[in-house]
């Protein structure tokens, strides 16, 4: 009988302890988007602490690698490393050595060095650079001008022209950074996102995550949700940041690499039919799922300007990740492993 009480006793206590847990939500503007935190702990004051921790490291890599903001370390390097070598932090040159990966690995699809032209949009004010100024730049587009050596910790651009921005990246590995943090102080289950990053830890108590992908060309909708646990997903589109020019062109913030300009998608207003000849292969939503942030951020910027069978074709050689993409004729393709079999 009394280790039966024991066991009853143990029990109780569990319960008691179980019913104080509860979920825990935030939502703040950080790195020019919404950061929405939730995550599940028993403990109401500490879990204040932690929400305060992981919120502190979105802004202190938004105040580290902002290029709006001109006393973060991205802006110094930009000012500084065409002229000579600059001292880098270790973390700069490990998201830099990251960058670089996926330049080579897409033969140039995912460039940093595309804020060369990039940074001369603006596309609040609806303004585009013109086509002169284009072409005279984009010789200092190239993965190939940044000379990284991370043995000494430094960066420097080949053309004293060149800018870099890591807004390809630099989301995905924040919310890699908070999911660490969250692990440090025991937690289990959270939902991180960023944007279009989101980094899920475990599921949510018994059941996954449900992960809405937005519809393209309507924000109220969801063109799909997909069930995922413990996993990452990055979501590129060119209805995230974008304008309809005089032309009825969309110019939208991800940019080609190739061009220097914004990669071609529907060249039309919202709800036209798309009439480029390329429709099937062009692309206006890519999601990636993968195990983290840091390498899902810039596949999804990647399989965009690649287009639907290059992109594609790319996430089926790499294990463990998957892509779903929408093209311009509103079609949603899927990779190889969610696709299943084929007949």
């Amino acid at each position: 009988m009394y280790p039966k009480r024991l066991f009853l006793i143990a029990c109780t206590l569990l319960a008691a302890a179980t019913a104080h847990a509860e979920w825990h939500y935030d939502k703040q503007a950080i790195m020019g988007t919404e950061v929405h935190l939730q995550f599940w702990y028993q403990d109401e004051q500490k879990a204040q602490q932690i929400n305060r921790a992981v919120m502190d490291e979105f802004r202190r890599l938004d105040a580290a690698l902002s290029p709006y903001k001109e006393d973060s370390e991205l802006s110094r390097v930009n000012r500084e490393a065409g002229q000579g070598p600059v001292q880098i932090s270790d973390e700069l040159a490990r998201i830099v050595d990251k960058s670089l990966f996926y330049s080579r690995q897409t033969h140039g699809s995912f460039d940093i060095t595309f804020a060369t032209l990039g940074s001369l949009y603006n596309f609040r004010d609806g303004k585009q650079v013109d086509s002169d100024t284009t072409e005279s730049l984009r010789d200092a587009i190239g993965y190939h001008h940044l000379q990284l050596d991370r043995s000494k910790g430094t960066l420097r651009y080949g053309d004293s022209r060149t800018k870099i921005d890591l807004g390809g990246i630099a989301k995905g590995y924040a919310v890699d950074r908070a999911v660490d943090i969250l692990k440090q102080y025991g937690v289990t289950n959270a939902n991180v996102s960023a944007g279009g990053d989101a980094r899920l830890l475990g599921d949510k108590r018994g059941k996954p995550w449900l992960v809405g992908i937005r519809h393209p060309r309507d924000k109220s909708k969801n063109a799909a949700v997909i069930p995922l646990e413990n996993t990452a997903i990055s979501t590129s589109g060119d209805y995230e940041r974008f304008f309809i020019d005089d032309d009825d062109h969309r110019v939208h913030h991800i940019f080609d690499p190739a061009t220097g300009k914004p990669a071609d998608t529907d060249r039309h207003k919202d709800g036209e039919t798309a009439d480029s000849d390329s429709v099937e292969e062009t692309l206006i939503s890519v999601s990636v799922i993968g195990p983290a942030g840091f390498d899902t951020d810039p596949l999804s910027t990647s399989v965009f300007v690649l287009g639907k069978s290059k992109g594609l074709a790319l996430i089926d050689q790499m294990d463990g990740y998957e892509a779903i993409v929408i093209d311009a004729d509103r079609q949603m393709f899927f990779s190889r492993g969610l696709a299943g079999p084929q007949p």
